[in-house]
């Protein structure tokens, strides 16, 4: 019988964080294609305001139920209703009325910007340093994009009307990464994530029955299956997880992930949705990525 002392090894914790910005990712990717098919059969609008109407009902539905207890201040919660303005009403209503007029790829390319435009303004109100590296990417990240707009411009792929609803709805995402960071809530990310759901859903449903044609509904397979992606996937898993990596990894590193969506959205669009994909849009993702690459590259000690 061996007198020798056990030696305790410790276990190795599994590391989600990969795991985490995986499922991030490819919800988020195919939320562009899922989204193309539900604006195809159902007016944008309407589309959205049942979406966030349902994800913050079935979020705050399901705390309730299993008991647990509100996490938010006052405070708190009327900041996480301003971000589902920002982040879900605006962000979403902007992008799916580009939807209409531009491809699900090209949609999400221009999203993909955000790290870009984050990281500029993280520099000047979240006093985040800007150094040569960070300006060069921000450059490079702004002229693919330019590149991969402009040409489908000139071949009249998508419309300049859809473009613009697109950069819109760019600015309302980084506006609301910004804004996270800024006021920085407390609390459940998921009951804020239901708080945030429910109040786009509120602000949105008198817009869209305002300005939208119910009776334009074509309730087919495809809207119900991309209504239920977009509800679950998008607004609930997705939504969440956003949050969770802005709290983990920061706002510039965090929104670094978009830019693997373009890739990805390409690829989804052209198996799904059929849509044509040219060598010259895949070449603009080059400076896209090396300048996100750029921005988010953690600096050399003593650099």
């Amino acid at each position: 019988m061996s007198l020798a002392p056990s030696i305790s090894v410790p276990r190795t914790r599994f590391n989600t964080l990969p795991l985490a910005i995986g499922v991030f990712c490819l919800l988020w990717s195919y939320a562009f294609v899922a989204g193309k098919i539900g604006v195809t059969h159902c007016p944008p609008l309407i589309l959205l305001a049942a979406r966030f109407s349902l994800a913050g009902i079935l979020i705050l539905g399901a705390t309730l139920i299993r008991g647990e207890a509100w996490s938010l201040s006052w405070r708190d919660a009327a900041i996480f209703a301003v971000l589902g303005i920002a982040n879900n009403a605006l962000y979403l209503g902007l992008g799916y009325t580009g939807l209409q007029s531009v491809s699900a790829g090209l949609g999400g390319l221009i999203v993909s910007a955000n790290p870009v435009f984050t990281a500029a303004l993280a520099t000047l109100l979240l006093g985040e340093g800007m150094t040569w590296r960070k300006a060069a990417g921000l450059l490079l990240g702004i002229v693919g994009v330019t590149a991969i707009v402009w040409h489908r411009l000139s071949v009249g792929t998508d419309s300049a009307h859809g473009i613009v609803f697109t950069l819109a709805s760019l600015a309302s995402i980084v506006t609301g990464t910004i804004l996270f960071k800024l006021l920085a809530p407390k609390g459940s990310l998921w009951i804020g994530n239901g708080v945030q759901n429910l109040a786009a859903g509120i602000v949105l449903a008198p817009v869209a029955f305002t300005f939208a044609d119910v009776r334009a509904i074509d309730f087919t397979p495809g809207l119900i299956g991309a209504f239920a992606f977009l509800v679950l996937g998008g607004s609930i898993l997705a939504s969440w997880l956003w949050f969770h990596l802005l709290k983990v990894c920061g706002a510039i590193a965090a929104s670094a992930y978009h830019f693997l969506m373009p890739p990805l959205g390409i690829l989804f669009a052209y198996i799904v949705l059929g849509e044509h994909v040219e060598a010259r849009d895949l070449l603009g993702i080059i400076p896209v990525a090396l300048g996100i690459y750029l921005v988010t590259r953690p600096a050399k000690a003593g650099a």
